[in-house]
């Protein structure tokens, strides 16, 4: 064997754990990041339920939570919007069965409360509430009503279906999920976990989303430029 030879087997060894080495860095890092992100999405959400005292054109209630339609109702009845949404209502629920639990009068659930029943998730949430403002001739703003720990993914698919549209969050706080006990309550941190897991991925997607928005429409500036330029 040549001296070559033995220098290059000696040296693969130490290339490898080099390489071992440095995967392993960046898996700690990656791991670091997400649990730093967790920390900081969990302690974003809010305790207490807040007074809200806006006026708003709309209000938008995801299901999921009966104390979620009733809030939104609640809102509705008040005068602090002019129409209710409840978006992703279950195909087997029908109007009359909502309007006997919901506390409004059956004048103004019949002109102001429209039922969305096309939604199967939050993204569905948003683009079922940019179809239901544009029908319904509403440019904002509008009041979000969802779980507390739903509410940063509510805004932020909300925001990418309405841009420059007001949004005002009202997070609905349960009795039965305290998020300040998630780093002690196993169920509470599973369901949190999960739900920054899902706000993660959502936001890579929106962002991809307009970043492939604004290439299309640069592309379309670019032939249009063309062919003011040629014709």
């Amino acid at each position: 064997m040549t001296v070559v030879g033995e220098i290059s087997q000696t040296r693969k060894p130490g290339a490898w754990r080099i390489l071992a080495l440095a995967g392993l860095c960046i898996c700690a890092f990656i791991a670091s990041a997400l649990v730093a992100g967790l920390v900081g999405f969990a302690s974003s959400l809010e305790r207490t339920e807040t007074t809200l005292v806006v006026q708003a054109e709309g209000v938008v209630a995801l299901t999921g939570g009966s104390d979620r339609v009733l809030e939104a109702a609640e809102l509705l009845a008040r005068g602090q919007a002019r129409r209710l949404l409840i978006t992703g209502v279950n195909r087997a629920t029908h109007g009359a069965d909502l309007e006997k639990i919901l506390p409004v009068s059956k004048d103004l659930f019949d002109c102001c409360v429209d039922l969305g029943y096309q939604a199967l998730d939050t993204a569905g949430n948003a683009r079922e509430t940019r179809e239901w403002a544009i029908s319904r001739g509403i440019t904002g703003p509008l009041i979000v009503v969802t779980s507390n720990y739903h509410m940063p993914r509510a805004m932020l698919e909300l925001s990418a279906a309405l841009p420059g549209v007001r949004l005002y969050p009202f997070p609905v706080v349960s009795e039965h999920v305290n998020v300040a006990d998630w780093a002690s309550d196993t169920r509470v941190l599973h369901l949190v976990a999960r739900e920054y897991l899902k706000y993660l991925r959502a936001m890579l997607r929106t962002r991809l989303e307009r970043v492939m928005d604004v290439s299309e429409n640069l592309a379309s500036s670019d032939v249009s430029a063309k062919r003011r330029f040629l014709f």
